[in-house]
């Protein structure tokens, strides 16, 4: 009986120093990797203007672009909340950026690999710029935004559609890069 005894109690003893021993690096990265994507996940959520993630390929290219997409609710856009010929983040929060592994050609004009944020100056009639600039992780948008960091600057007319997108949207789909927000659609064409 006291065999028995002293076995479960080594037994015991075994297990206790077993559960506190520290957790293995596998363990914690992946404790560390789960928890960091739930607070993105939670965070995404208490956003109001989420960021969205769009990848697609254009004439053989990968392109990826990230943004924050802020809703109309009800408010005049264009003129109004995204002024007349001042520059835009195109989108909310941090500025929107793209991310492109080879060399494209932006309506017309070559754009090097890299990443690069995204503006737009949008216009009351006729053609909006649209810039691409090297200082692609800013973190309030346009507010850090500097013109002497423009990699390319083109011109893209926008249309205007009758139905309206609640949601902006930038997606990778032929032409190139396409705007849409509220009534508006503006086609970037990509080679």
């Amino acid at each position: 009986m006291k065999k028995l005894s002293n076995i479960w109690l080594l037994a015991l003893t075994c297990a206790f120093v077993l559960a506190c021993q520290p957790k293995t690096t596998e363990s914690t990265e992946e404790t560390a990797a789960e928890e960091s994507s739930d607070e993105t996940a939670a965070e995404s959520e208490k956003r109001p203007s989420p960021l969205e993630i769009k990848e697609g390929q254009i004439a053989g290219k990968t392109i990826k672009v990230h943004y924050g997409s802020p809703s109309v609710k009800g408010r005049t856009i264009w003129g109004d909340l995204v002024p007349y010929n001042v520059v835009w983040r195109t989108g909310a929060n941090e500025a929107t950026y793209i991310e492109i592994p080879q060399d494209i050609t932006v309506e017309g004009k070559t754009l090097a690999a890299g990443k690069y944020s995204i503006f737009t100056i949008p216009k009351e009639a006729g053609a909006w710029t649209v810039i691409f600039n090297k200082d692609w992780e800013l973190e309030h948008g346009h507010f850090q935004y500097d013109e002497k960091n423009d990699v390319l600057r083109v011109e893209a007319t926008p249309t205007w559609e009758a139905s309206s997108s609640e949601k902006l949207t930038i997606d990778v789909e032929s032409p190139g890069l396409v705007i849409r927000w509220e009534k508006m659609k503006l086609a970037i064409t990509i080679q």
